[in-house]
């Protein structure tokens, strides 16, 4: 049985001078949580490359073995997993391209939303572009967009993918194929998007630094609640550097907790490490407002 009181520290993967783990999405199934992330290998002075990789655990104290589910190509690092929804007995999980083929250290203007599917949350088909701005437009008038989240809302037909292009962009499909853009407004990067009661909706994003919190009556209209989280970052030296990437995996009908997963780097404060230093986090709380960690 899950319990996450009985964890010893919070961290559970750790990065040192070669390998970053950011970015986690969280899926349950049969008393087992996949937790996917983006894995960052630096080594032998090459270009850093990105790989979409799991894991998988049943209490947050043994994991399996990091699988990669992605090749490593300077030129796509596919990367930065939202979510994983399950839609007419397949499972879907999507990404990003982090394009970072002339030495850049963040994704050039080639960066684009991914999907890829599976009927065993562990063996992943190759990733698919996000036509999010309409089948009809050409993949280099999208824009540099990253950071896709999907939900669809209880009751709700049609699914919404919040990702990152001017703040946070949204777009509607009804199959998840054929979009329609819907609008943006004001947030920061790692959109993740959780009910907390029926008809209510929090939106956890990722300002400068901790894990900022929004709430909407109808996933259109969004409004601050409370200052960012920054949890223990203040005792934990594998979090100096920046605390963000929040998601939420909502546990209480089975587990009776919530389970916010994130990534926090190292470094001074002032300059974050990006590509080694990184490591996944763990808090939990059973109300979405009192959170715990070690």
């Amino acid at each position: 049985m899950l319990n996450p009181e009985k964890i010893s520290s919070s961290l559970l993967l750790e990065g040192d001078a070669d390998t970053a783990y950011r970015d986690p999405a969280a899926f349950y199934r049969n008393g087992v949580i996949y937790l996917y992330f983006t894995l960052v290998e630096s080594r032998n002075g090459c270009d850093p490359l990105e790989f979409v990789a799991m894991t998988a655990t049943r209490d947050l104290i043994e994991f399996s073995p990091v699988r990669k589910l992605t090749p490593g190509d300077v030129a796509l690092n596919y990367s930065s997993p939202g979510n994983v929804i399950e839609y007419n007995g397949i499972y879907y999980l999507c990404c990003q391209t982090y394009c970072r083929e002339n030495g850049e250290k963040f994704g050039n203007g080639r960066s684009r939303l991914q999907l890829m599917h599976s009927g065993d949350l562990v063996n992943w088909s190759e990733p698919e572009l996000i036509r999010v701005k309409g089948c009809d437009v050409p993949e280099k008038e999208m824009g540099r967009m990253i950071d896709p989240y999907l939900f669809r809302a209880p009751g709700e037909k049609r699914f919404r993918c919040f990702y990152k292009q001017n703040g946070c962009s949204v777009s509607t499909s009804p199959d998840l194929v054929n979009w329609t853009p819907l609008g943006h407004f004001d947030c920061g990067e790692n959109v993740s998007v959780v009910s907390d009661r029926p008809g209510h909706y929090l939106l956890y994003h990722s300002p400068d630094n901790g894990i900022g919190c929004k709430e909407s009556g109808d996933l259109e209209h969004w409004k601050d609640c409370g200052a960012p989280l920054t949890l223990g970052q203040a005792e934990w030296p594998w979090a100096s550097g920046r605390l963000t990437a929040g998601t939420v995996l909502d546990l209480r009908e089975s587990h009776d907790c919530i389970l916010l997963f994130f990534h926090g780097s190292g470094g001074s404060g002032e300059e974050e490490c990006f590509d080694n230093y990184a490591s996944l986090g763990v808090a939990w709380s059973k109300d979405f407002i009192h959170w715990k960690w070690k």
